[in-house]
């Protein structure tokens, strides 16, 4: 891993349409995203790098609104944004409950402050 990629494992992975005003995406699309990440319960292979995001074979660019969290009473870190894939934009949420989630927290916390700077 290198300083500006970071590189972990998710449990949940949610990737839905947004803005709610962007073009609908075609069924095909939704049924790929279910089948391979939605309604998948693999753990999926998360790599953020300076300027997108890969989940699994889906790189994400166009980044916007991100934010990081760890939910009250629970172990683990939550990251939401949206981004652009496949000439479509969505909204996309990563839960990793990792025994490193802190770790992981904080070093998303850090890619996000040099990268919305």
């Amino acid at each position: 891993m290198t300083e500006s990629q970071i590189s972990y494992f998710a449990e949940k992975v949610f990737v839905h349409h947004w803005p709610k005003d962007s073009p609908k995406w075609s069924d095909s699309l939704q049924k790929k995203l279910d089948d391979s990440i939605n309604k998948n319960s693999n753990l999926k292979k998360i790599v953020v790098n300076s300027e997108n995001i890969l989940i699994e074979n889906l790189l994400i660019n166009n980044l916007k609104k991100i934010g990081v969290t760890v939910p009250f009473f629970k172990n683990e870190c939550t990251m939401i944004f949206e981004g652009q894939f496949e000439n479509v934009f969505g909204h996309i949420h990563i839960t990793t409950k990792s025994n490193e989630f802190l770790e992981i927290f904080n070093q998303l916390m850090s890619w996000k402050n040099n990268y919305q700077n």
